[in-house]
């Protein structure tokens, strides 16, 4: 009873029947290592969660779990495994039949939701992107030239400026929907079997060409080569807004020095970093609380000195005082990097047995004086 209680809390009335989205990207429909990348937040909301209890265990003992899995459209039903790879999960099994006998293709959208102990799924073929079909005429990309359209933005994080170790990280779903997308599939097969690829990279602001290459890293891409003369160049810092578009065979990239972002004093929000606690991040036999990577760095590590940084990048981890706002306990832990993102350690596990912590309950994080603040509201 006390975990629907939690579940009536933090999941939403959802109207919509499928909770689960995503546009289909060239990992996702490659029928040489096909599997299915969802969200690790998504998977626990709206899946893990309607998992009986020994089907739970066994995804967390396991890091897999063997479910049936229906597609919605034809009424055929599969036997597949959904594995836990850590910030994300994979569908897999059966995946490679579903791509080639639906024919799925890079930006199809696919809906995906869990009733009666199934995963149904359904890729409607009216979502098809009809971009695929736009990438020969080189006009229809160069038009969006005209309107100023940047399709891939982020906030600079402190790792993102480093000149020591420098690459510029960028979502697998952006690259994969507004760069990939625009190449010819010779170029994406390279990228495929070499994990890297050349590319030319021109600085909308000064005109400048780079010669850069392009590092496929799992769930993410780097753009490295030449990122850190860019970096001293232009003086980037954190907190600056980096866009980035691909047009006539070109990586474009912009940093408008209007577009600073007042990371210190930006939010009026006493918690700027919220999270819904996952599987992974309630489990005591492996206790860590993972936090992104963005948010951690834009508003935590923003307030640090840069010997404690320094010390973080040199080292992956560093003790820091954490105070539990809830009960005004302290704890002595730690704030590991792993690179897209960070683990808190150290008496987490003692925090989740205290306070009784489940999977879906908020767990609110700020940094004040010297020490990290956490609150996971009743």
């Amino acid at each position: 009873m006390k975990r629907t209680t939690y579940y009536n809390a933090i999941v939403p009335s959802v109207q919509d029947p499928w909770p689960i989205k995503k546009a289909l990207t060239l990992s996702d429909v490659d029928i040489t290592h096909p599997f299915l990348t969802l969200s690790r937040q998504q998977i626990e909301t709206y899946i893990v969660v309607y998992m009986t209890p020994q089907q739970q265990e066994h995804l967390r003992a396991e890091g897999q779990v063997g479910l049936n899995a229906q597609d919605d459209d034809t009424g055929d039903m599969y036997v597949m495994k959904l594995k836990w790879r850590g910030s994300y999960y994979n569908l897999i099994g059966k995946w490679g039949k579903v791509v080639r006998g639906k024919g799925l293709d890079v930006g199809q959208e696919i809906k995906l939701r869990w009733f009666n102990g199934c995963l149904h799924f359904s890729v409607p073929q009216q979502q098809i992107v009809t971009v695929v079909q736009q990438v020969p005429p080189v006009r229809m990309v160069a038009a969006s030239l005209v309107h100023d359209h940047w399709p891939i933005r982020k906030v600079l994080t402190s790792s993102d400026v480093d000149p020591n170790h420098p690459f510029l990280p960028l979502p697998r779903k952006l690259v994969e929907e507004n760069i990939l997308i625009h190449w010819v599939p010779q170029e994406r097969e390279r990228l495929r079997k070499e994990e890297q690829v050349s590319v030319n990279a021109r600085d909308y602001d000064t005109g400048d060409t780079h010669e850069m290459k392009l590092k496929w890293r799992g769930n993410y891409y780097n753009l490295i080569g030449k990122w850190g003369n860019i970096i001293r160049l232009k003086g980037l810092g954190v907190g600056q807004e980096i866009r980035i578009r691909w047009s006539n065979n070109c990586l474009y990239f912009s940093v408008p020095e209007e577009r600073y972002v007042a990371t210190a004093s930006g939010g009026h929000d006493n918690w700027p970093v919220k999270k819904a606690l996952t599987l992974s991040d309630v489990d005591t036999n492996h206790p860590f609380l993972t936090l992104p990577g963005k948010a951690v760095e834009d508003h935590i590590l923003f307030y640090w000195t840069q010997q404690a940084r320094e010390q973080l990048r040199n080292e992956r981890q560093v003790g820091i005082n954490a105070r539990d706002n809830d009960t005004g306990e302290l704890y002595v832990m730690k704030l590991r990097w792993r690179g897209s993102y960070y683990n808190l350690i150290g008496k987490w596990g003692k925090i989740i047995r205290e306070k009784r912590l489940q999977i879906g309950r908020e767990i609110r994080v700020r940094w004040d004086n010297g020490c990290l603040i956490f609150s996971v509201p009743q």
